[in-house]
């Protein structure tokens, strides 16, 4: 699957709409009750990033984006403001944010994730594409040193390790991410409001898995 491992312009996906998306199969019973199941072991994230009233500029950097893309066919990184780290959005990222988990010393390849919580149930979200230079990771409460302790494949989200854990110890991160996204639309509709501004209202934009 091609991919592009660029962001879009941060400054334009500032304000878009989107969130997780959820797929449920229900049957509804004779006798009323339901049988609910679900196809997808993760949601799938979608956003529209329509430009309001925007600088020629800027609707030229979509335009430019788009086309690099191709439309549909390349996918690309996308920064979700509503969740994009791997703390709370009032707290500083920290290297013990999220459970990764225990070593036992076999395993040397870690994948970063990070597990969202509602009282006893929680969810473990694969993160496929840190932003590079913002993973931090530690190990029984002790920070390591990336490039020396460890790696941090950034197109896959996988962190290994010079040498694997020691068994029972805790393995720790925390980082921000991006979505790795494509366009849903082969075609971009602009229309220019004078001569210093213009419009995109309608850019629908789809998680893909990677």
């Amino acid at each position: 699957m091609a991919f592009h491992e660029v962001r879009f312009p941060a400054s334009l996906s500032f304000g878009s709409v989107g969130g997780p998306e959820r797929r449920t199969d229900i049957v509804t019973l004779a006798n009323g009750f339901e049988e609910r199941n679900t196809p997808w072991a993760h949601g799938r994230r979608r956003y529209d990033a329509g430009l309001g009233l925007r600088s020629l500029d800027d609707l030229e950097t979509l335009i430019a984006f788009f086309e690099a893309r191709q439309g549909q066919l390349i996918g690309f990184r996308w920064k979700d403001w509503s969740d994009y780290r791997s703390c709370t959005p009032s707290d500083d990222i920290s290297d013990s944010d999220q459970l990764l988990g225990v070593g036992d010393e076999l395993t040397d390849t870690l994948q970063l994730t990070k597990t969202y919580r509602s009282g006893v149930f929680s969810y473990a979200r694969p993160v496929s594409k840190p932003v590079e230079g913002s993973v931090r990771v530690s190990l029984g409460g002790d920070p390591l040193q990336e490039g020396v302790d460890y790696t941090v494949d950034y197109g896959s989200g996988q962190v290994s390790f010079a040498h694997p854990p020691d068994v029972g110890a805790e393995i720790r991160a925390g980082f921000e991410f991006d979505v790795p996204v494509r366009f849903d639309t082969d075609r971009i509709m602009t229309s220019i409001s004078n001569f210093q501004a213009g419009e995109a209202p309608n850019i629908p934009v789809v998680e893909i898995r990677v």
